[in-house]
């Protein structure tokens, strides 16, 4: 029987029905297994194929993060285009479809700048139903591009050069940094710092009109930008980092004696458009304690470059150094040691204490905390926020009570509760983190803040105002100033149901800030309590935290009415 393979045998069901339909027996000897087994397995594995691609392409599709970078550029994008082309491509289904190849080269005319910094161009006719997004150009301008990545209705495009440029805008000779026009630091270094200060006002406009969900006459005209007393050298935290030595460079060029820089040794910040990182000596918009401190671990580095086995992020923060003459003046209540009596120092450790001066308030944390970056701004933003809470076009009203408390929902090390607890009886900071809470306060014995005027919290977040809870709601003030992504609800709705008087809320991403002041309004405004009093947006100003760069703070004030 060597060589025979015995037939399966066949239901009568089987035999009966349609020839199309019955199973196939299987004779081969290399499986005994029926074949229609076989092809309900093939199917499978082609479903199962089938739904991997579409899951990968979901994914290569998904809508990007409301208030994200993306999101961001998304709606500057669909601002170009108008609604009616982004509409009809949606429906044609061809908005992932880009007209352009990959490294193609093109000119185009720039109509406008993103929210981020970038170049919007539409494409020529006629695909002119697509925008193209390029770093370092200006409206008005003429340039030639390459692309080199596409996304929905729009290609990211690599600058190749300005064919015309916009002389009412650009004069080069303002750049002050020898990488600019490639590292990613810095986006708008060829323009006045009046330019720079109009456009980040008009990013918080369009912030507003595009996350807030408010009608325009509920929405102030946004105030002018405040600028920054320093337009260079102002920032105290950089974080340069670098690559260790590739496996092959090991290989064939590791010696114990060199000491030079191995050509694939780039000690910096990563180049615009991609992830490489630029090998850069110096930062103009750094602190020059900074830039000088990086020049010596650069050279640290270069010489003891074949002892990292992986790529490191270094940190550097400038500090004032702690000496006998700053400790003797606060302890005594004097007027503050004078500027050349305090050195500043770098700080690259991230358990190291930093210490920052901010008018006559020193200011003490860990060098991986936050901490605003540009020193030379902060006593114009609080004073601000103070302002805001003690309108002088408010003093003489008959309705208007004078605040008395200050709430400083994510106080942080306790900057706005310390600049401004001389201005409150009983001023509360409040934290989620321990270590916050645990500076913060110490930061208020450093300042000689009377026992009790002064306090920080650990606040719940499923009830944080509960530790304030005896603070009289008609005479407090609330500052909040959270991180990149806002408040979640969860907090708003306690905000609303907390209801003090006046709410400053700083923020260091505006689109999120307004989706947040959208929400506060529209959650006040379905109160099933007509009588109560609602949220007003009073003003809207941007602060230029970060010069030469795209980057915009912003202050919204709210007030109970």
């Amino acid at each position: 029987m060597s060589g025979q393979v015995r037939h399966h045998s066949v239901s009568d069901q089987e035999d009966t029905a349609p020839a199309e339909k019955r199973p196939r027996v299987d004779v081969s000897e290399a499986s005994l297994t029926p074949a229609s087994t076989r092809a309900t397995s093939s199917i499978g594995q082609g479903q199962k194929k089938q739904h991997a691609r579409k899951e990968k392409k979901r994914k290569k599709h998904a809508m990007p993060e409301p208030c994200s970078t993306e999101d961001v550029l998304w709606h500057d994008v669909v601002s170009l285009l108008g609604s009616e082309t982004v509409d009809q491509k949606i429906a044609q289904g061809v908005e992932w479809e880009s007209p352009f190849d990959f490294r193609e080269e093109l000119e185009v005319t720039v109509s406008a700048l993103s929210s981020n910094g970038d170049a919007l161009a539409i494409g020529p006719d006629p695909r002119n139903s697509w925008v193209i997004v390029a770093p370092f150009a200006l409206p008005g301008e003429r340039i030639r591009v390459r692309v080199y990545r596409s996304s929905r209705l729009h290609s990211f495009a690599d600058l190749l050069e300005v064919v015309s440029p916009n002389l009412e805008l650009r004069d080069n000779s303002r750049v002050g940094c020898k990488y600019f026009g490639k590292c990613s630091g810095c986006q708008y270094q060829m323009l006045s710092y009046e330019s720079q200060l109009d456009i980040k006002r008009n990013v918080v406009i369009k912030a507003y009109q595009n996350f807030s969900g408010l009608t325009e006459s509920s929405i102030p005209t946004v105030l002018p930008t405040i600028g920054s007393p320093l337009q260079y050298n102002y920032r105290t935290k950089i974080t340069p980092h670098f690559e260790a030595a590739p496996k092959r460079a090991r290989q064939t060029e590791f010696t114990d004696a060199s000491t030079s820089k191995p050509d694939w040794l780039k000690i910096g910040f990563n180049e615009i458009g991609k992830r490489t990182v630029m090998d850069i000596e110096e930062c103009p918009i750094a602190t020059p304690v900074l830039n000088e401190a990086f020049g010596r671990i650069r050279k640290d580095i270069i010489k003891n470059i074949w002892s990292y086995k992986k790529g490191v992020s270094l940190l550097l923060r400038d500090s004032i150094e702690e000496n006998p003459a700053t400790e003797k003046a606060m302890s005594n209540d004097t007027d503050s040691p004078s500027q050349e009596e305090e050195r500043h120092i770098c700080i690259t450790n991230p358990k190291a204490i930093v210490r920052e001066k901010v008018g006559e308030k020193y200011f003490e944390f860990p060098g991986h905390s936050f901490f605003q970056n540009n020193n030379s701004i902060l006593v114009p933003l609080t004073d601000y926020v103070r302002d805001a809470i003690f309108p002088t076009s408010l003093k003489h009203s008959p309705d208007h009570q004078h605040p008395t408390h200050l709430v400083d929902a994510y106080c942080g090390s306790g900057l706005f509760s310390i600049m401004l607890c001389s201005h409150f009886q009983t001023v509360a900071g409040i934290e989620l983190s321990a270590d916050s809470i645990k500076f913060a306060t110490h930061n208020a014995h450093l300042n000689d803040i009377p026992q009790g005027r002064c306090t920080f919290r650990a606040g719940d977040a499923a009830n944080i105002f509960s530790v304030v809870s005896e603070f009289p709601r008609e005479k407090t003030a609330l500052i909040i100033d959270p991180p990149r992504k806002g408040c979640d609800e969860n907090f708003i709705d306690q905000l609303v149901a907390f209801r003090c008087k006046t709410v400053v809320y700083v923020s260091c991403n505006v689109h999120t800030q307004a989706r947040d002041v959208g929400m506060i309004l529209d959650k006040m405004g379905k109160s099933a309590d007509e009588e109560k009093a609602r949220y007003v947006v009073e003003s809207l100003r941007g602060f230029d935290l970060f010069p030469q760069t795209a980057h915009v703070e912003s202050v919204a004030v709210l007030r109970l009415i």
